[in-house]
């Protein structure tokens, strides 16, 4: 079934009349009278609808119900990734939407490769979100989650740390906590942070200072997961402990 959030659409007596490229992409699909598409509201509630009629720039169709969206996690988990390069930071934002983050905070450290200027920042951030919101539509999430940028590391440990449960995933050491002892023991929890690194991943002073702020240093086991694959991986395994993968 067609999905689509709500830009560009109007919703009027029972009607919703969907406008600018969303009424494009509905065109393209050439749906027949009756058949149904649902349009979200970014903030968790589906619209059903039936399509009606469509011109050259408007698309008609009759809301049939409204309902809580069933692709928004109960917990809040906000991925925060050392910038990498290329097309491993689409991968990252498209695969973290889909497994349910509901946030994604780039950040700069040590040993980062990829360090725009603010212009090439701003452009890629507007990329990055463009990808968060087709990587929602196609997974049935109930709002689109944001793509940020933090300069400061600090800054960025600052932020990271407001939530419940704060892991840092380092790839040396023997103080490290097995990930999934980690999750486990930290209780009925409603917010997360997931932090990791980029390609050449943290340094010791970098865990240093995580652990200082307050972070659990955790281990992801014996293999070694990609800069773009590892916070996958930790947000699907909070969501398979939190129960959200039944």
């Amino acid at each position: 079934m067609a999905r689509f959030f709500m830009f560009g659409t109007n919703l009027d007596g029972g009607r919703a009349y969907i406008r600018g490229r969303d009424a494009e992409h509905v065109r393209v699909l050439r749906l027949r009278p009756g058949e149904e598409l649902v349009i979200c509201d970014g903030k968790g509630k589906d619209y059903r609808c039936r399509y009606i009629t469509s011109t050259r720039d408007e698309v008609e169709a009759e809301v049939v119900e409204v309902v809580p969206c069933k692709g928004e996690p109960d917990v809040d988990v906000t991925v925060y990734a050392g910038l990498p390069k290329g097309e491993r930071a689409d991968f990252l934002i498209q695969k973290c939407v889909e497994a349910g983050a509901k946030r994604i905070v780039f950040f700069d450290c040590e040993r980062c490769v990829a360090r725009p200027d603010g212009r090439s920042m701003d452009k890629k951030l507007e990329r990055f979100n463009r990808i968060s919101q087709s990587a929602a539509e196609q997974s049935g999430r109930g709002m689109i989650p944001q793509v940020d940028y933090i300069h400061d590391y600090v800054e960025m440990l600052d932020s990271a740390m407001k939530a419940d449960v704060r892991l840092f995933m380092y790839e040396t050491g023997d103080d490290r906590v097995p990930m999934k002892e980690a999750i486990e023991g930290a209780g009925d929890f409603k917010s997360a942070s997931v932090i990791t690194g980029p390609e050449g991943g943290f340094s010791l002073a970098e865990a240093r200072l995580a652990r200082g702020a307050g972070a659990t240093l955790c281990s992801m086991g014996e293999r070694i997961f990609r800069c773009e694959t590892a916070p996958v991986v930790a947000v699907t395994a909070i969501m398979y402990a939190k129960g959200e993968l039944r």
